[in-house]
């Protein structure tokens, strides 16, 4: 029978050393400069990135004290990913080293676009130290060390060594009273619906906060219905208390409009705002991973405020939209005076700044 999770959570605002936590693969991203072709030119910008690592980024840029568990070769490319996660802000403690011969580092080859070509992106992530990750290397401390863990499909896709360390870490933090976060993300280059369905459907009933967009409900899940009945289907089904659910329109690569709903069990509620139009994007790349940041941050920091977390959120991906590279590089002020000009009616000087 299921049971309303809201005393469970909020039971968790302890004193504990991270207000959020990641588990995921950590990608070096290889760029041509200036929004040049990757069959054309002789240089790629180097960058960090990956889904659970832009979460965490953008997080600690609000406010929240954060980490990132994953695992990293131990050598130059490995130290050159820690230092960038350091200037983050976010914690390297649970950082593990592969020191074997076959170490390595996922990469991703990135290309922006220009109406009518799309952006372009290219894999090369077999074999990496992450995939070899097991639960058992997991050290016992990460149990109780966060008031909410995250994770995505993504980390799940990559091989079933990866689920079932994932699934199990999620079982225990759940028995330890720790909010659990978990982004669909679903990329169908790494595996198909059915096999994300049949794997995600195992870690749904320890799930609290849950990330999934209406075009991804009806292929991995074959939902029916409006967006909305869609969303309170989830919590129908799982004991999920909070179902965000991300709206973009892409009327060009550098032309969007971005929204959201957050739907709220405890108190059956929708949250909703104006979106934003006319983004000029300048990457989009982590957008997404963005609006997982911002919503958290709004929940984590304002008390399971739903309002604030759709705010921060929208406003969070929208912000991130005009950055290049994977991770965010707002702050809390940034973002804030954002919503405040979003809500704002009428005309707003450009010289005030």
């Amino acid at each position: 029978m299921r049971k309303d999770n809201k005393k469970s959570m909020i039971e968790t605002m302890d004193e504990r050393t991270y207000d959020l936590l990641a588990m995921g693969e950590i990608l070096l991203r290889l760029s041509p400069p200036n929004d040049e072709r990757l069959v054309r030119g002789d240089l790629l910008q180097k960058q960090t990135g990956g889904a659970e690592l832009n979460v965490v980024s953008g997080a600690s840029m609000l406010g929240l004290h954060t980490g990132i568990l994953s695992k990293i070769p131990a050598n130059d490319i490995g130290y050159f990913v820690k230092n960038y996660i350091r200037f983050c802000g976010v914690s390297d403690d649970y950082l593990i080293y592969d020191d074997s011969k076959e170490a390595r580092l996922g990469i991703y080859f990135y290309e922006n676009g220009a109406h009518p070509r799309k952006p372009a992106i290219i894999y090369d992530r077999l074999n990496t130290s992450m995939r070899s990750l097991t639960y058992e290397e997991l050290p016992q401390d990460v149990l109780t060390s966060t008031r909410c863990f995250h994770t995505s499909g993504i980390t799940l896709a990559l091989n079933h060594n990866l689920q079932d360390a994932a699934v199990e870490l999620i079982k225990k933090m759940k028995e330890n009273n720790t909010i659990i976060s978990f982004d669909v993300n679903f990329r169908g280059n790494l595996w198909t619906g059915d096999e994300a369905r049949e794997c995600i459907e195992k870690i749904l009933p320890y799930v609290d906060i849950f990330f999934c967009s209406e075009d991804t409900a009806r292929l991995t899940f074959k939902k029916e219905g409006t967006a909305k009945e869609i969303m309170k289907s989830f919590t129908e089904d799982y004991p999920i208390s909070i179902v965000a659910s991300t709206q973009r329109i892409v009327h060009s690569p550098k032309i969007h409009t971005f929204g959201s709903i957050i739907y709220n069990r405890m108190n059956n509620s929708y949250y909703e705002e104006e979106p934003y139009r006319n983004i000029e994007v300048i990457d989009r790349i982590g957008s997404g991973d963005a609006y997982v940041s911002g919503v958290l941050y709004g929940i984590l920091a304002h008390d399971f405020d739903c309002q604030k977390a759709l705010e921060y959120g929208n406003a969070s991906s929208a912000m991130k939209s005009t950055i290049h590279g994977d991770l965010p590089s707002c702050n809390l002020r940034e973002i804030d005076r954002m919503i405040q000009e979003h809500k704002a009616v009428g005309r707003q000087s450009e010289m005030d700044r």
